[in-house]
């Protein structure tokens, strides 16, 4: 029995989010109204696909679909959201021994992007994967080009002493050294999103790098999606926003998703430092085993991210062009490059 491809139902649709729960590839922006919500955002159509090998589900694929002029793409995720990673995500393989789970992913893999073909006919392509694909064979065998790049994860497994131990000796100074009472760190709301999201938005600007990632699609996504998920986390001195970070939490991971820019405002602590110090801390006492710094690929940044001692995780950028499609391909690397 093959693996047959078909676009979401509404019944498919109803247990989409527990699947994704299920998948080990799924994250948040799987969720089906984070995709809703993305696909909102980046002006393109959504196309929710479900793989079914009998009555059980195999997969889940959304791809969004963007027309310039005569030319269909396809994306996953859609460009400019910094959206760190979607793709596909496999379910009930894991009880699997290595050929049936080799056979049964790939066909699902290859089915898909039969379906795409058939039905969108892109001229260009490009998906993101996190590190937890570890087959990305199907892919290449689909004539993609795979780029890998690198995040950091930090295990908060070890719990909270062991944690703040492992990190240089600067970023423990700096976090036992800051004067108590001298600021506080709270979890906030739809006002936090809007500065935490104008200050990363003045601080490109200011470096000559165009953000797109709009303040209306965060809010939507935390507005729609379960409480919890999006946590904007913001440091105050004498109630005045110093700086803040936008978190993601969804199963097992804190993920440090947008903000923790330098702030201009000439204060005594290390402001990120405290912040993702207070990120880490919370998804300790919230049971989760992972914080993710999202990036390792900026050789600046990265000698702030390394000090908390992370492990270095790859993710992938795959990417596809019809023949003739060249040009078209170098103007999305440049919009990728910001997303």
């Amino acid at each position: 029995m093959s693996i047959e491809i078909r676009y979401a139902t509404d019944e498919d649709i109803n247990s989409w989010d527990d699947y994704v729960e299920q998948s080990p590839q799924g994250n948040l922006f799987h969720q089906y109204a984070a995709l809703e919500i993305q696909a909102k955002h980046s002006n393109s159509e959504l196309y929710p696909l479900i793989g079914f090998k009998g009555q059980e589900v195999v997969g889940l694929f959304p791809v969004f679909k963007i027309t310039k002029g005569p030319i269909p793409t396809v994306f996953s995720p859609p460009p400019e959201l910094r959206v760190a990673y979607l793709g596909p995500v496999l379910l009930n393989m894991d009880h699997m021994k290595q050929r049936k789970r080799e056979s049964r992913q790939h066909e699902f893999i290859d089915r898909c992007f039969e379906w795409i073909q058939n039905e969108i006919r892109p001229q260009y392509s490009h998906i993101r994967l996190d590190g937890s694909h570890g087959d990305l064979r199907p892919f290449t065998w689909n004539d993609f080009s795979i780029s890998p790049s690198y995040t950091y994860h930090v295990d908060l497994t070890q719990g909270e002493d062991d944690v703040l131990m492992s990190f240089s000796s600067d970023a423990r100074a700096n976090i036992r050294n800051a004067p108590e009472g001298s600021f506080t760190i709270e979890e906030g709301g739809i006002r936090e999103i809007e500065l935490i999201i104008e200050q990363v938005t003045d601080r490109y600007e200011n470096q000559g790098i165009s953000f797109r990632t709009s303040a209306e699609f965060v809010k939507d996504l935390y507005t729609n999606l379960p409480e919890g998920q999006i946590r904007p986390y913001v440091l105050r001195i004498d109630g005045d926003f110093i700086g803040g970070i936008l978190a993601t939490d969804y199963k097992g991971t804190v993920s440090r998703w947008q903000g923790g820019v330098r702030t201009d405002i000439d204060v005594d602590i290390a402001v990120n430092d405290l912040l993702d110090w207070q990120l880490m801390r919370d998804g300790i006492e919230r049971g989760r085993t992972t914080y993710d710094l999202v990036g390792a690929d900026n050789r600046r940044i990265n000698r702030y991210k390394s000090k908390f001692n992370p492990a270095l995780v790859p993710f992938y950028s795959l990417e596809r062009s019809e023949p003739g499609m060249g040009k078209l391909a170098h103007i999305y690397k440049s919009i990728r490059q910001r997303a």
